[in-house]
């Protein structure tokens, strides 16, 4: 059941409220099986649409306050929600429904000389918390997630979409009741006051995830003061290097793709590298585009010898994530001198190598230390749809449980199972 806060009751006793009662929750729900599951999302997609009218009308009063509140278009962007926007939220999860069920999956299974036979079983992590701004789209997205993978999950979404996640988790809740799964399992945290962040964080207790899905500040505090393990990645300083055996046409499409499809995501390109002997034709072309899109380029000393409308690149520029039509640009002597401008500068999120030569290529993908690494393909293409993952919670940069795009699988983790026949051991 989502509780409201009392006026008598403490903030952090609140949310210590709801990890009890989703601890409960996750319980009841790693024991449903896939159709009952995927029952309730259908039934929360249909929910969803039934209650547009109602989603609408509290966004408006959402948009109302921001606006009031003097907050820029880009902010009061990402909170709209419109009458298509509440389509692809029912469709999504509905998608989550039609993605196959990781709970339960044995893997590894082995017979040992004792007769007996060894397994790995992946099973939910619990109880999942999650961290969010404006969006008010992710309290579906993350609630679908949860529920397909067998956990519970408390969401805190951003104080100013507050009204908006009340109607879409009263959808989750409906569809969840009508199919008799437990609502305990989804819990909204009900108050706009911060405290509530620092007592999510601190009661492992109740909480075995924490996932934040914001900006550099949200998680960069969170990492300090959490003592939850977390999924998380910083920022997105993703690179493209063009290596002097790439095919020029197509080292001039993904140089453009990968900065110019999206400017405001974590896998669009922040810095082009271009290898000496290739960039007297590279650099002309792509900065021709650039230009025509507005694009701002600071460049090094060795680039704006061929793109002399550019800004002189600072050292700080390459350890920028811009996440706005600006891009780093910077000549290198080859495919070493790039491996290290990486590892220097970026952030260990995607990275990308054009190259003919399949030597070069084997290199980058096994020397660049990113949770996604290309060859010959545009950096926007680390999201969890393009993986065939489907929906993802999030994108990991850390090396431990999940790393990369993090969808049904990686909100699961394994225990060994034992399947005996009567052994006992010898010795």
């Amino acid at each position: 059941m989502d509780q409201k806060l009392d006026a008598r009751v403490t903030v952090s006793a609140y949310v210590r409220e709801l990890g009890i009662a989703a601890r409960a929750g996750a319980r009841e729900l790693a024991r449903a099986d896939t159709a009952a599951k995927n029952r309730a999302l259908a039934a929360i997609a249909a929910a969803i649409r039934r209650n547009s009218v109602d989603i609408l009308k509290a966004n408006a009063e959402d948009l109302a306050r921001a606006k009031a509140a003097g907050k820029d278009a880009a902010f009061v962007d990402r909170l709209t929600l419109e009458a298509r926007a509440i389509e692809h939220m029912a469709e999504g999860v509905e998608q989550v429904a039609a993605l196959e069920d990781p709970v339960g999956q044995l893997s590894e299974k082995a017979r040992q000389p004792t007769g007996i036979e060894v397994a790995r079983m992946r099973v939910p992590l619990g109880v999942i918390g999650i961290i969010y701004e404006s969006r008010p789209n992710v309290t579906a997205d993350a609630a679908a997630l949860c529920i397909k993978s067998g956990n519970a999950c408390i969401l805190r979404g951003g104080s100013e979409s507050l009204a908006s996640n009340r109607a879409i988790a009263a959808c989750v809740r409906a569809g969840l009741k009508g199919e008799r799964l437990p609502q305990d399992a989804v819990q909204l945290v009900d108050t706009p006051d911060r405290e509530a962040v620092g007592a999510l964080i601190t009661m492992p207790e109740y909480v075995d995830i924490i996932v934040p899905r914001g900006g550099k500040a949200l998680i960069e505090r969170l990492a300090r003061e959490s003592k939850i393990p977390m999924i998380k990645h910083l920022d997105g300083v993703c690179h493209v290097y063009v290596d002097d055996s790439a095919d020029l046409d197509m080292a001039v499409r993904i140089a453009d793709n990968a900065k110019t499809q999206r400017y405001g995501t974590c896998n669009t390109m922040e810095t082009l590298l271009v290898a000496e002997g290739i960039a007297p034709k590279v650099l002309p072309r792509v900065s021709k585009i650039f230009e025509s899109k507005g694009v701002e380029m600071r460049a090094d000393m060795a680039a704006l010898k061929f793109i002399p409308q550019a800004k002189k690149a600072e050292e700080n520029d390459f350890y920028t994530e811009w996440l706005a039509p600006v891009v780093s640009i910077r000549v290198v002597k080859g495919l070493d001198e790039a491996i290290e401008h990486i590892e220097k500068y970026g952030s260990h999120h995607t990275d990308a190598i054009v190259a003919g030569d399949q030597a070069r290529a084997e290199r980058f993908l096994r020397e660049v230390d990113s949770a996604s690494v290309m060859w010959n393909a545009s950096t926007r293409f680390a999201d969890g749809y393009e993986y065939g993952l489907g929906a993802e919670i999030g994108i990991s940069t850390d090396k431990l449980h999940a790393r990369g795009p993090v969808g049904l699988e990686g909100l699961t983790t394994q225990k060994f199972v034992v399947l005996g026949h009567g052994e006992i051991r010898e010795q």
